[in-house]
């Protein structure tokens, strides 16, 4: 039995403790929660600093992992997007190399639980050991009506790989412009009692806003460029329309950089705001989302410095009002809820969370940018 002390001890489903006490086995299981000097004839270890729940990255691109560095930065979506399709080829042994570096990067900085996006099994040789928990997103996409069936069962194909690890893996759309309707109604007809939750990029660029707004704008003329089809926009008027017919499923919409108070629906909400910064220069409005189902995500290297939540935190406190028990909620509880990590996300009796120490939080209990994170469990 260990007994874990901090300045503060974050359980994230009741108010933060001065001084209290995690009482853990030796399997990480959270026993019990004590307050100081409630507790006689124990060894206590004593930590300067905070004490939170592991994090839960809800969005990435572990697959991607290579490509730091190789894609310009305040580009925009568009641009973006033509990069990463044009990229260089690179050998599957630096892909897995590279795979392998960003999961250790993100169990050093504290990262329990991932929601994965996944367009091949590059990954699945890693999720297979379980460091981390995964929730496996098989992103599909095609604009070329002749090749929907080949891609809807290169997405099936991939998932059953997955799945016979016993992984969670889900088929889902990529975003609402790059999956016409009929191809959308084919990823729903793969909807089952084990999809729990369906990711799509949501707002992640003005130019979504525009071509389903004004049927305008950069976005859409790039789309008829490449022969797309106008289902995808001519009966759409703003993102979540194609949402409509899932209905037992939670939703997760991530980036949602351009959403206004008036497109927020009833779903989970993941933001990653150094990749939107990265991107589009911009990160949301957070004063309108729901902070018990709003989540952070680090998206790929592509876009991104680095894979930590702590730094999205801070992104995140730096533009809004939330206060370090919210952000933490954020960083943690929320995705686990989200992603069905049931074990993960608080430090309530019977979990197995992971433990955290963040150290430089300032007197006013702020994350700044010497704020860092040390994996206890």
């Amino acid at each position: 039995m260990r007994f874990l002390q901090a300045d503060y001890l974050f359980p994230i489903y009741m108010p933060p403790i001065k001084n209290g006490i995690l009482q853990i086995n030796f399997d990480g299981k959270v026993v019990d929660i004590h307050k100081e000097n409630s507790l006689s004839g124990v060894t206590i270890e004593k930590f300067s600093g905070v004490l939170c729940p592991g994090f839960i990255n809800s969005h990435c691109h572990l697959e991607l992992s290579h490509l730091l560095n190789c894609i310009s930065p305040n580009s925009g979506l568009v641009k973006f997007i033509k990069e990463i399709s044009n990229r260089p080829k690179v050998s599957k042994s630096i892909i897995k190399n590279k795979i392998i570096a960003a999961e250790n990067q993100m169990i050093a900085n504290g990262i329990v639980g991932v929601g994965d996006i996944c367009n091949t099994d590059d990954t699945l040789f890693l999720k297979r050991e379980n460091n981390i928990s995964y929730y496996n997103f098989i992103e599909t996409f095609q604009i070329d009506e002749q090749k929907f069936e080949n891609t809807i069962n290169n997405s099936i194909e991939i998932r059953n790989r997955f799945s016979s690890y016993g992984l969670k893996a889900t088929i889902v759309p990529h975003s609402p412009y790059s999956v016409p309707p009929d191809l959308m109604k084919m990823i729903y007809e793969q909807i089952d009692d084990k999809s729990d939750v369906i990711s799509i990029h949501n707002q992640e660029s003005k130019e979504e806003n525009m071509l389903f707004h004004s049927k305008d704008g950069e976005l859409i003329r790039w789309l008829v460029s490449i022969s797309a089809s106008n289902k995808i926009w001519k009966k759409i008027h703003k993102s979540t329309d194609v949402l409509h017919n899932i209905f037992n499923q939670k939703h997760l919409l991530v980036h949602n950089t351009f959403m206004s108070k008036d497109d927020v629906i009833d779903a989970y909400y993941c933001t990653c705001p150094k990749a939107n910064i990265y991107i589009e220069g911009v990160t949301p409005d957070y004063s309108f989302f729901n902070v018990n189902k709003l989540c952070v995500g680090t998206d790929s290297l592509a876009s991104n410095s680095n894979l930590s939540i702590i730094e999205e935190l801070f992104c995140v406190q730096e533009n809004s009002d939330f206060d370090l028990n919210t952000l933490l909620k954020i960083g943690s509880q929320n995705g686990a809820d989200c992603l069905g990590f049931t074990d993960l996300g608080t430090f309530e009796k019977g979990k197995i969370p992971g433990v955290n120490l963040l150290r430089n939080i300032d007197i006013k209990m702020k994350i700044t940018s010497e704020t860092t994170v040390r994996k206890i469990i």
